[in-house]
């Protein structure tokens, strides 16, 4: 297997109903996304304090993950997953939302600082690494710092909803490529206008 194909894909959000349709919970979408197109199932598997699923691409195994831990911790259910099975940081895709990008807009990049997402921010402590790939689904912003709290946590209204399922679509066609490592021909895809 090689050294830069994906072995991971961790969708970043909250556990729980409350959570389901809010802006901060796109990296679930993006993961039952995944999980329903391969036929899977999630299982909640309290070692990696989160819900998995496996399945075989092309490139070898890829671990499904959903943190179970909250947003703020999700790096502890990742990196957990990650130990277990000797996977290294810049094999693993952590998907989550991204204030930085409209709503629609679907970037991947590998690396960099954690631009004040919780769940990046723990991500990173936790793998003791900045070296995993990302990919960011846009949410817009909500112009003040003070309003992201609730911005992030509030629903996402039909509109942004109809856009962000597109952004993960557009991502989805990608997939293969990410899972194989081809990490510069998906980018080109995916930030094509």
């Amino acid at each position: 297997m090689s050294e830069n194909t994906i072995q991971i894909i961790a969708g970043l959000g909250n556990p729980g109903n409350d959570y389901e349709k809010t802006r901060h919970n796109v990296g679930f979408w993006f993961i039952d996304r995944l999980v329903s197109q391969h036929n899977l199932t999630l299982k909640n598997e309290a070692k990696f304090s989160g819900e998995v699923a496996k399945f075989n691409a092309p490139s070898g195994s890829v671990w499904l993950i959903k943190p179970t831990t909250f947003m703020n911790r999700s790096g502890q259910s990742i990196a957990r997953l990650a130990q277990f099975y000797k996977i290294k940081p810049e094999q693993i895709l952590v998907v989550h939302d991204e204030l930085d990008l409209s709503p629609g807009t679907v970037r991947l990049k590998k690396g960099g600082g954690h631009g004040g997402h919780n769940g990046l921010r723990d991500s990173i402590a936790q793998l003791g690494s900045k070296d995993f790939y990302r990919l960011r689904l846009g949410i817009g912003h909500p112009g003040s710092k003070e309003r992201v709290v609730g911005f992030v946590l509030g629903k996402t209204p039909q509109s942004e909803k109809i856009l962000i399922e597109s952004a993960i679509d557009k991502a989805l066609t990608s997939i293969d490529q990410i899972l194989q490592g081809n990490m510069q021909k998906a980018m080109n895809q995916l930030h094509a206008k």
